[in-house]
């Protein structure tokens, strides 16, 4: 059976998250649960989604909080719940911080959206699904 990557979306940039989406179900197996674009909307939603997620694409500036936030708020998700950081802001220090947090990885939004997508496709093949293309 095929199984698709469930993915959350922390995201305050409409056409962003508009894009992201449309990007991630064309090429990826990749099924968005839900989105938010604030810290406190993500950690109640992940929280009570807890184990029903794969992964979780989470911006570092939101409307209110931030992603980084996030990323301390998910530390005890399960061992196949990834969380990764997309960001405009993807500096060698900030990577440092996400990964101190607990991100698997940091992805810059305007040169690495395609090393996002390979990501989101070994996920999916990791879980046992396929890509689509």
């Amino acid at each position: 059976m095929q199984k698709a990557l469930i993915t959350y979306l922390v995201e305050d940039n409409l056409t962003v998250l508009d894009n992201l989406v449309e990007t991630l179900n064309e090429v990826a197996d990749v099924k968005i649960a839900a989105h938010s674009a604030t810290q406190a909307d993500a950690i109640r939603w992940l929280e009570m989604h807890d184990g029903q997620w794969d992964l979780a694409i989470v911006d570092l500036f939101l409307k209110q909080g931030s992603g980084l936030g996030i990323l301390a708020g998910c530390r005890n998700r399960a061992n196949h719940q990834k969380i990764v950081v997309l960001t405009n802001y993807a500096t060698p220090e900030i990577r440092e911080r996400a990964a101190a947090l607990g991100a698997d990885d940091v992805f810059d939004k305007s040169t690495e959206i395609d090393q996002l997508i390979a990501y989101c496709i070994q996920q999916t093949i990791s879980l046992g699904g396929t890509q689509l293309h």
